[in-house]
């Protein structure tokens, strides 16, 4: 357990021309490796707010109904985190037969990780590796490898397949595109939106969580910032189930602003081992 405790948050502004209707997906979720201490949602001007739980996909919504005008939507909260860390040389994959019915959509191909797709490339540069936590970590090392990280290069639409041609891409782009490499090899691998340590410029992050050895452990291929300092928001198929707004209405963004600090214990850190967001046992 690294045990340290951040304060992450988010301002959004937008235009509202007329009533319009937003869900937010930016609360961080509670749960045995990252504890929410305090947190406030707030609208400007004051709306009522609603806050719902996908247990599913393990994550928050805040909903609520817009007038015309400018709206502003704070986010805040205090997290203590605790990532279990453990040697991953001989953490094994999970063979499909054994893989539990609440984790078998993430081995199929989804709207931005068209797996079916990549199976070719897949199979050629990761088919004959040894199977487990370092075959995951050679996706990652190769997509860190061959991909330009360029801002700008891509758009909402983007898919994995498109970032395996063209050989650039964000954060969510590594991300689809790692996911995509280990649905390709029977791994199953699921988007995560998050806030990130030390991220430059300060943003919304995204990476990815593979499946191993009946648990869920974190991977990025970006190396944007420590492993052990990212806090999840959500998770998903890929992007579509967890964009950070909806919205319902003529309502145009603005701007954001992304914020997360360390207010006590260790700093996070880059590491090689596996860090699993799965209870230890």
């Amino acid at each position: 357990m690294n045990g340290a405790t951040f304060r992450v948050g988010c301002d959004l502004n937008y235009e509202v021309m007329g009533p319009s209707a937003f869900i937010f997906n930016v609360g961080v979720v509670d749960n045995s490796f990252q504890r929410v201490r305090s947190e406030k949602f707030e609208t400007t001007p004051a709306y009522q707010v609603e806050e719902s739980l996908s247990t599913v996909e393990e994550k928050r919504h805040h909903r609520f109904s817009s007038g015309p005008g400018p709206l502003r939507v704070s986010y805040e909260a205090t997290v203590e985190l605790n990532h279990h860390l453990q040697k991953g040389d001989h953490l094994p994959e999970t063979v499909p037969s054994g893989i539990p019915s609440g984790v078998i959509p993430y081995l199929y191909p989804s709207r931005y990780c068209e797996s079916d797709m990549l199976v070719r490339l897949a199979q050629h540069e990761f088919g004959k590796l040894q199977h487990g936590f370092s075959r995951v970590t050679a996706i990652c090392n190769w997509i860190h490898d061959n991909v330009e990280y360029l801002r700008g290069s891509t758009n909402p639409l983007t898919s994995a397949y498109d970032t395996a041609t063209e050989r650039a891409g964000v954060c969510r782009d590594f991300a689809h595109l790692a996911i995509a490499f280990c649905r390709a090899v029977l791994i199953p691998a699921r988007f995560v939106a998050g806030y990130a340590y030390a991220l430059q410029p300060p943003d919304f992050h995204a990476y990815f969580e593979a499946y191993l050895d009946g648990g869920w452990y974190i991977f990025d291929p970006t190396r944007l910032a420590p492993q052990t300092g990212l806090i999840r928001i959500g998770t998903g198929r890929d992007a579509a189930d967890t964009s950070f707004a909806t919205i319902f209405g003529p309502a145009k963004f603005s701007s954001m602003t992304v914020r997360m600090e360390l207010l006590e214990g260790p700093a996070p850190t880059y590491t090689t081992e596996a860090i699993s967001t799965s209870s230890p046992s």
